[in-house]
């Protein structure tokens, strides 16, 4: 009894603190939830019990630290980092050769703008496709392993930061760039950035079965920079927007020279007759991509003016209307794809500027939206009852609006400077209209101190009822700009990778593994086992890796424990070298044993009671 009386008076101090903590005690008006949130505490909103799971999946950008961050709704609780353009010593992302090949020499990455897989306009949650504004680059992540499958280079690009985003079906991965540049990135000087730099637009395809990234086709474009995008959905599911900025051409002091006309533009593009044109071989060859410029073929491309300097642009669910956040001008405006339509057909274009016909301000607006002391909006969000979410940079603030209206229906502060939010299935036609994720650039004192540099911060926000209610605010890893959100249903993982005999390079059984010497090169066909290194069974020492100084090693190991959650690593001391080996996966690693000695072999790991005793030796004889 006496040990049981302490045990309870800390659960029951838990109890109250968690009450104290995150209980909402305002006396305000409560709207009326349509889940069972309504009733419940904040502790208990984000709780999760032992033994139960996370609604929803949250897959946010990792900025300029290259990675993947996969979060459970609502606990807030994150689950995993997974590398994507960023070596990862912890996995041996980029040591073992196929990741070390897909990352192309590269060690960092920058990941902005994640976009899950669709099938008519809804996640299907088979892959999540990045892109690195610092590289080139779009990589995809296999959401059945959660493990990166593909990068892929893209030519002619200067920072593909307005992608990515799918088409509805995922027809086309549509990668943006941000900064014109010349075509190849040739010299040029910036005097001559009118006439010789370009705009360039990836449309990226995906083999699902093969796991190929492949270029389709570019679209090139004036020289404007292009901010953020989106694919339309069923009416409009032929089409994409883009924001741009710049529409000055300016190439210095661009805080001021690029701010300076009233209205920048959206740009419309019709990729269904552009996708019509390179069939028919209407493109030129430019270093290895076919490219169409799409003012040399009437109906593919135009152009709306918009409040200056806008940043988001984002689809209603239905796909009726697209709407354009001002970054500079507080004001969120309403357009609709039918009034644009209609403009098209009937030729009714203002003007023409640098070969698009621009489309009337006023024929294809249908309201601004203008919330009172709102300042800095960026990104809109969307629930299942016609309300839109704009997140508001300047004014700290999350604001909720009817879009049929413009009615300001609610307001909620978040903590501090918010850049993107996610909503659940936010981005889908038929959002599910229960959290909002504040992705907030800065947190100043709202967490412990760790120095000059304090952590972002993300906000649950619960849109289930008639009012927002700010829920949990968690610190999160540099740098949140974007993420998903998508129901836990969606997302199929294996639990192991499939036995499959004919793999090149496994090996299943013990009786199996083999050292073979071809030249100056050891190739090495191991298994990992709890709680041992087979390498050579026929051998006295079969945890033991022999070869002469100069050899070139390749190692191929495959994890027999056909078990989930037995993952084996391999790491050689004093060689930089660590990767891990999921249940039945195969893999293969390479290096040059240029310093003779005696190194050891171990699993890096957690693996069983004998982890410990998991190893092996590198002997390399000198030359």
């Amino acid at each position: 009894m006496k040990k049981w009386v302490p045990a309870a008076s800390g659960l029951l101090a838990g109890f109250m603190a968690a009450t104290v903590f995150f209980a909402d005690f305002s006396t305000g008006p409560k709207g009326t939830a349509s889940n069972d949130t309504a009733n419940k505490s904040n502790a208990e909103k984000v709780y999760v019990p032992y033994g139960e799971l996370d609604e929803y999946y949250m897959l946010s950008s990792g900025g300029h630290s290259g990675q993947l961050f996969v979060y459970g709704l609502p606990s807030m609780r994150k689950i995993r980092t997974v590398p994507v353009f960023t070596p990862d010593p912890a996995t041996g992302y980029g040591f073992d050769t196929k990741t070390k090949e897909m990352l192309g020499g590269y060690t960092w990455g920058d990941f902005h703008h994640p976009a899950i897989s669709e099938i008519d306009g809804e996640y299907d949650g088979k892959f999540v496709f990045a892109n690195d504004v610092a590289n080139n680059r779009i990589g995809v992540v296999d959401l059945s392993t959660f493990h990166t499958a593909d990068i892929m280079e893209l030519p002619n690009m200067g920072g593909p930061h307005a992608g990515t985003f799918v088409t509805q079906n995922t027809e086309y991965i549509i990668m943006p760039t941000r900064f014109s540049v010349p075509i190849g990135k040739e010299y040029a000087p910036l005097d001559e950035f009118e006439e010789k730099y370009k705009g360039v637009v990836s449309m990226v395809t995906f083999d699902q079965e093969k796991k190929k990234l492949d270029m389709a086709y570019q679209i090139m474009l004036p020289p404007w920079s292009y901010d953020l995008s989106d694919a339309g959905k069923k009416m409009s599911g032929d089409w994409i927007v883009m924001t741009t900025y710049n529409t000055e051409f300016a190439t210095t002091n661009n805080e001021i020279n690029a701010s300076q006309n009233d209205r920048d533009y959206i740009v419309l593009l019709n990729w269904k007759e552009l996708e019509k044109k390179v069939s028919a071989g209407e493109y030129e060859e430019v270093n290895g991509a076919k490219m169409i410029d799409p003012r040399k073929h009437k109906g593919s491309i135009y152009a709306v003016p918009v409040a200056k300097s806008p940043h988001g642009v984002d689809v209603t669910p239905d796909g009726t209307r697209f709407i354009a956040s001002g970054k500079l001008a507080p004001l969120m405006t309403v357009f609709s794809f039918e009034k644009a339509f209609e403009a098209i057909k009937s030729g009714d274009f203002e003007t023409e500027k640098f070969g698009i016909p621009i489309l009337p301000y006023d024929k294809v607006v249908e309201r601004e939206v203008d919330p009172p002391g709102a300042l800095g909006p960026l990104h809109t969000q969307f629930d299942d009852k016609g309300h839109a979410y704009n997140t508001m940079f300047i004014s700290s603030e999350i604001v909720k609006w009817k879009i049929d209206t413009g009615e300001i229906v609610d307001r909620t502060p978040v903590h501090y400077s918010p850049g993107h939010s996610t909503a659940t299935e936010g981005d889908t036609a038929s959002p599910d209209g229960k959290w909002i994720v504040s992705l907030n650039k800065i947190a100043k004192d709202n967490f412990l101190s760790v120095g000059p540099s304090h952590p972002e911060s993300m906000e649950l926000i619960d849109i289930s009822g008639d009012k927002m209610s700010l829920t949990y605010t968690a610190p999160v890893d540099p740098e949140p700009h974007y993420a998903q959100t998508i129901h836990r249903d969606k997302i199929k993982t294996i639990k192991i990778y499939e036995k499959d005999e004919n793999r090149e390079h496994s090996v299943w059984k013990q009786e199996d593994t083999r050292i073979e010497r071809k030249g100056n090169e050891v190739h090495v066909y191991g298994i990992a086992m709890r709680s041992k290194f087979v390498f050579d069974a026929k051998a006295e020492r079969p945890d033991e890796i022999k070869v002469k100084q100069g050899d070139k090693v390749v190692i191929h190991l495959t994890n027999i424990d056909l078990d989930q959650d037995i993952t084996h690593g391999f790491g050689i001391m004093d060689h930089d070298l660590n990767y891990e080996v999921q249940p039945g996966q195969t893999s293969t690693i390479e290096f040059t044993a240029e310093k003779a000695g005696t190194f050891p072999i171990y699993c890096t790991n957690f693996c069983s009671a004998l982890h410990q005793e998991m190893s092996g030796y590198l002997l390399v004889e000198p030359k």
